[in-house]
């Protein structure tokens, strides 16, 4: 591509569909308003009650979202959600694993059934849907997919054994599959929130102590909000980022340089 191509289009994702796992909730549905407001329809399969609000959000937008509720780990549901984006939206063209779970333990009471549903929702889910929507985009010869990836990729993750290593385990498998699918056209990358004011940091931030210790560490000097991770996941989608595979982006607000 030459220089003088380039224009503010490639960031547009007019006649795209995407899959976002656990998009009508938390940081989930800033990414699927994202890809909307940026021109895709949104196929959207979640364990978390719908309540009809990220619809509206996505309606607004003058775009298209199908819900649907199911179990990521469930045997064959990776599959049928894939199979279900393509017949009802007609292809896949993005697809972001955002949904995720973290269960905080000390590594000594952190035993198996602590351990086992994190690998399967934050790891197994993802693998498996991202194997059944590359077929989809081999065959095709394009396609993105975004893994969500955390600072605990990069971290020890203190009382959480199990969510650092998936995540440093979602970043190894997001390497893997770009080494394999760029020949195909298919980038393959995953964006690592820090610390966002979120449910899952609730406890963090209602303890004085914690959030200044958080708060010292971060450059930027205040918590992220989900709107921050809104361009990300659009630049991922695009166009703009065809030459950008196999990185773990980080979207920390400076955490991990002090």
């Amino acid at each position: 591509m030459d220089i003088t191509e380039f224009s503010t289009g490639f960031f547009s994702l007019k006649g795209r569909n995407a899959i976002v796992t656990g998009g009508n909730s938390g940081l989930g549905q800033a990414f699927t308003v994202a890809l909307a407001k940026a021109g895709a329809d949104v196929y959207v399969p979640s364990a978390a009650p719908d309540d009809g609000t990220t619809a509206e959000l996505v309606a607004a937008e003058g775009r298209r979202m199908e819900f649907v509720a199911c179990d990521l780990t469930e045997p064959g549901v990776p599959r049928r959600i894939v199979d279900g984006c393509v017949e009802t939206l007609g292809s896949v063209d993005i697809l972001v694993n955002s949904a995720g779970v973290c269960r905080l333990a000390p590594v000594a009471d952190f035993g198996r059934a602590e351990w086992d549903p994190m690998l399967d929702v934050n790891l197994t889910a993802p693998f498996e849907l991202s194997r059944e929507a590359m077929r989809h985009m081999v065959a095709r010869r394009s396609g993105k997919i975004i893994n969500v990836a955390s600072l605990f990729s990069f971290l020890g993750g203190q009382w959480s054994p199990a969510y650092a290593a998936t995540k440093h385990a979602v970043t190894g498998f997001t390497k893997a599959y770009c080494d394999e699918l760029a020949q195909y056209n298919v980038q393959v990358n995953a964006i690592a929130p820090g610390y966002f004011a979120t449910p899952i940091t609730a406890a963090t931030r209602a303890d004085p102590e914690a959030a200044r210790r958080v708060l010292d560490h971060i450059p930027a000097g205040r918590w992220g909000d989900a709107a921050d991770l809104m361009g990300t996941v659009v630049f991922l989608a695009s166009r703009a980022s065809d030459y950008v595979n196999g990185h773990t982006l980080p979207v920390d607000g400076g955490y991990l340089v002090r």
